[in-house]
């Protein structure tokens, strides 16, 4: 899996800032400089009462001035289960890559097992994996083994079947009916701080599945490299509370 910031609103905090104080100021915004709008936070410079007003505004659960910064990112390599989880979210733009206009023709069925077209589950192969479901996932290593060995012979046999499908004519998008779901897809989402925000109260939470845990957890980190103030603030005082953010 990769995970990339491909645009995002420059300057996202001075936008949010701006907004929250619109709210309370009888002068027109657009008419003022960001430090006349920031005059009466609270610090002794611009970055300090950014910080001061952004800290306040999650803390109080005003969260409509975080809708206005948006963010794109582009992930690589997710299966198509992980996909139908982030889909759900439905105030979250996508694009998926299309498995009926792209086919997987060129892919070798040895090449599989290094994952080259499926993604494979840290329980395939690790004895110890527990899964969320269950109390204890441990087992003998002569057990991993064999499951480890029935997951890739299943993947191998899906791949060879869609690829017979293609050389006797069926079209891509009715030959990726035999595919498995751990398939491998990438994608384009875009959304704003504020539903980034719930998507990682979500998704990045201790019960979700690893694989839409670790790809939340990648975009986090790209947020807060792009979005400072409010994601550290997010990450030490929000991330994981039982009262997760509404979309």
């Amino acid at each position: 899996m990769e995970v990339q910031l491909l645009e995002a609103t420059e300057d996202p905090e001075r936008v949010i800032c701006t907004a929250a104080r619109n709210d309370y100021m009888s002068e027109f915004v657009g008419d003022c400089s960001f430090d006349e709008i920031m005059e009466t936070a609270e610090g002794d410079t611009i970055e300090e009462k950014q910080e001061t007003l952004i800290g306040h505004l999650l803390d109080h659960g005003h969260f409509g001035p975080f809708e206005h910064p948006q963010a794109t990112f582009a992930v690589k390599g997710i299966s198509r289960s992980c996909m139908a989880q982030i889909t759900r979210h439905r105030h979250v733009s996508f694009d998926i890559q299309s498995m009926r206009y792209v086919s997987f023709d060129d892919v070798d069925p040895a090449d599989v097992r290094e994952g080259e077209l499926v993604v494979t589950p840290p329980s395939a192969t690790d004895p110890d994996w527990v899964g969320r479901n269950q109390e204890s996932g441990s087992v003998g290593e002569e057990t991993a083994e064999r499951r480890e060995e029935v997951f890739n012979d299943a993947i191998e046999h899906a791949v060879e079947s869609y690829q017979e499908l293609l050389d006797l004519g069926m079209p891509p998008e009715d030959a990726r009916f035999v595919l498995p779901i751990g398939t491998k897809v990438n994608m384009v989402m875009s959304m704003n701080a504020r539903m980034l925000m719930h998507v990682a109260d979500m998704r990045a939470a201790a019960d979700s599945q690893w694989e839409i845990r670790n790809m939340t957890e990648e975009v986090l980190d790209l947020a807060e490299e792009w979005c400072p103030i409010t994601f550290e603030h997010y990450n030490e005082h929000m991330k994981g509370r039982k009262n997760r953010l509404a979309p």
